[in-house]
């Protein structure tokens, strides 16, 4: 799933209500950390995700996927600030290739108008649209290549954008939470990158 707000995680879980299932989110371990978000996220039985220590969160996952559980995977890692979709890490494929289960794509739109990086946040009752998009059902062979595996999968998922940005029934040209390519004024992903570095040089 694309990552554009902080609520992602709870909002996507919706769409799985009336299947009587829930999603278990690998999210980073800063969040399993904070006194409030804490205990909601343990309670809820996300995957914590260290960083520093990736091995305990993927075998955590493998296990849950082993039990028929759904595990919601975040590949770009951290909310795109350009509202686009960012490089993807591997981990996703490799779950599906070891495990067998199924990778079904989804993206989320208009979450980033509620709460997100750097942008007004908007938790009252509004009328925001926010719309979810899950593509076909991806299988992983063992032994598939990783490369070739993670770029169909986020060609599927920007097939899946594309279309709820073109059917998102707000206009998105001068508006700070949509991407410079539909004539948002948000930072383009080359742009992040260039203030990325010149932070790293500084």
């Amino acid at each position: 799933m694309n990552h554009v707000g902080y609520l992602d995680f709870a909002l996507a879980g919706t769409a799985f209500l009336p299947t009587s299932r829930l999603v278990r989110f690998m999210a980073k371990k800063e969040i399993f950390d904070h006194p409030i978000a804490g205990p909601l996220m343990r309670g809820m039985k996300h995957i914590c995700v260290d960083r520093s220590n990736g091995a305990p969160s993927f075998l955590a996952a493998l296990k849950a996927l082993d039990k028929g559980e759904i595990v919601g995977v975040f590949p770009e890692a951290t909310i795109s600030q350009s509202f686009e979709l960012k490089e993807m890490k591997s981990g996703v494929i490799r779950l599906a290739m070891e495990s067998g289960a199924p990778i079904l794509p989804m993206v989320i739109w208009g979450s980033q108008r509620v709460w997100s990086k750097k942008l007004p946040k908007n938790l009252s009752r509004s009328s925001i649209p926010i719309f979810i998009a899950i593509g076909p059902l991806r299988y992983v062979e063992k032994g598939a290549n990783l490369e070739v595996e993670l770029a169909a999968l986020k060609e599927a998922m920007a097939q899946l954008l594309n279309q709820v940005q073109s059917d998102y029934p707000d206009p998105h040209k001068g508006a700070r939470w949509a991407p410079a390519r539909l004539g948002g004024s948000a930072p383009s992903l080359a742009e992040l990158e260039e203030l990325r570095k010149n932070k790293r040089e500084s």
